[in-house]
C-alpha cells in the first residue's frame, strides 16, 4: 500500500485504443504513474509481473473473447499478489462478477465503477486512489440494485440498517453516514453493531467486521446482469 504521499504505479488494461491513451494520460496529470498499459489480459498479467505496481486498473471484457477476461485476470493476480489494489471498469452491473472480485484476497482494496457513471474526473481519482490505500469501493447504482435483490442473510436487518450497510459498502466513514441519514455518529454505531451481530459477526482481533459485512452484502444477492445507466 502507497503512502498518503508516494506515487501510485498503475498498470492499465484496456482493449480501447483511445481509452486507454486518455486515461493513461489522465493518471499522469493526476500525479500517478502508468508503468504499464495494455490491451488484453495476457498482457495485464505480464505488466504485473515486470512492474510490480500498486494499482491495476482494468475493463472486465477484453480480447479474445470479450466475456470477463479482464476479471479473471484481475482474480488470479489477486490470488498471486494479495496486496495488489485492482479497480475494475464496466458496462454493466453483474453480481457474479463482484462476488469472484470480493473472494479475492481479504476484500480490501477493491473498486468496481461503471464507465458510463464517471462524470466527474476528480471524484474518479479520489476514488482510485482510496482503492489503492485499501479501501472498497463499488458504485452507488450497483449497490441499490443489490438493496433490491437481497436475499436471506439481509432479511434480519432492518430499513435503516440496510441503509447503513449500503453505505459501509459505498466505503463511507461512520461521520459520512451519519451525515448523509441525518443521525448522531452514536447512532450509526449500534446500527453497525446490530449489523454485525444480526449477520453472526463475532468480534477478533484480527478480523475486519466492515469488510466481512459488506462480503456478506454482496454474496446475499442473486446472480443477474443490468445495463449501467447515467446519472
Amino acid at each position: 500500500m502507497p503512502s498518503e504521499t508516494a506515487v501510485i504505479r498503475v498498470v492499465l488494461a484496456e482493449d480501447g485504443v483511445l481509452l486507454r491513451e486518455g486515461l493513461a494520460g489522465l493518471f499522469e496529470r493526476f500525479g500517478f504513474e502508468t508503468v504499464g498499459a495494455v490491451g488484453d489480459a495476457a498482457a495485464l498479467k505480464a505488466a504485473v509481473a515486470e512492474h510490480s505496481p500498486d494499482l491495476v486498473v482494468t475493463d472486465i471484457r477484453m480480447p479474445p473473447g470479450f466475456t470477463d477476461e479482464g476479471l479473471r485476470a484481475a482474480v488470479e493476480l489477486r490470488h498471486a499478489h494479495p496486496g495488489l489494489a485492482v479497480v475494475v471498469l464496466s458496462q454493466y452491473v453483474r453480481y457474479s462478477y463482484i462476488s469472484d472480485l470480493l473472494d479475492s484476497g481479504d476484500g480490501r482494496g477493491l473498486g468496481y465503477l461503471l464507465k458510463d457513471r464517471v462524470v466527474d474526473v476528480e471524484e474518479f481519482v479520489a476514488a482510485l486512489r482510496r482503492v489503492a490505500a485499501g479501501e472498497t469501493v463499488v458504485d452507488p447504482q450497483v449497490i441499490s440494485q443489490w438493496v433490491r435483490h437481497r436475499s436471506s442473510p439481509l432479511a434480519s436487518l432492518s430499513a435503516r440498517e440496510r441503509a447503513v450497510l449500503a453505505l459501509i459498502a459505498e466505503g463511507h466513514s461512520n461521520a459520512e453516514i451519519a451525515r448523509r441519514l441525518v443521525v448522531s455518529e452514536a447512532g450509526v454505531g449500534k446500527h453497525i453493531g446490530n449489523i454485525f451481530d444480526k449477520l453472526g459477526l463475532p468480534q477478533t482481533d484480527n478480523t475486519n467486521r466492515r469488510v466481512l459485512a459488506v462480503l456478506a452484502y454482496f454474496k446475499a444477492t442473486t446472480d443477474g446482469e443490468a445495463p449501467g445507466t447515467g446519472i
